[in-house]
């Protein structure tokens, strides 16, 4: 969801946002991809990407959510730990509640660098 709000809401001739997990799943679980389309953005043909560390080394900042160890150690790549609840299995209400949370976070970002 991160990723996707990232791109929704970024200037996006300043920023753009690649969604990656240490474990990732097989898709987008259905509890998320309702949300998103609840905004207009459609994540149903989305496949998670492994976030390894030549990923992670495109990029200047990596925004972290609870990989702690696992996530990979770049030289000089700035790193944010955004401690946010799993959306995964909760009900709608709770899903629609972590992805406000997200937003929020996303808008702050946004707003510190100049992406908007």
């Amino acid at each position: 969801m991160a990723a996707a709000l990232f791109n929704l809401f970024a200037d996006k001739s300043r920023a753009r946002a690649i969604s990656a997990g240490t474990n990732p799943g097989s898709h987008v679980h259905p509890e998320v991809v309702q949300a998103m389309l609840e905004l207009g953005v459609d994540l149903s043909v989305v496949v998670p990407q492994r976030l390894t560390q030549d990923l992670a080394a495109t990029d200047p900042l990596l925004i972290a959510m609870g990989c702690g160890e696992a996530c990979p150690v770049v030289p000089g790549l700035e790193r944010d730990d955004w401690p946010l609840e799993d959306p995964k299995g909760k009900p709608m209400a709770r899903v629609r509640k972590i992805r406000g949370e997200i937003a929020e976070r996303v808008h702050g970002l946004l707003q510190a660098r100049g992406w908007s």
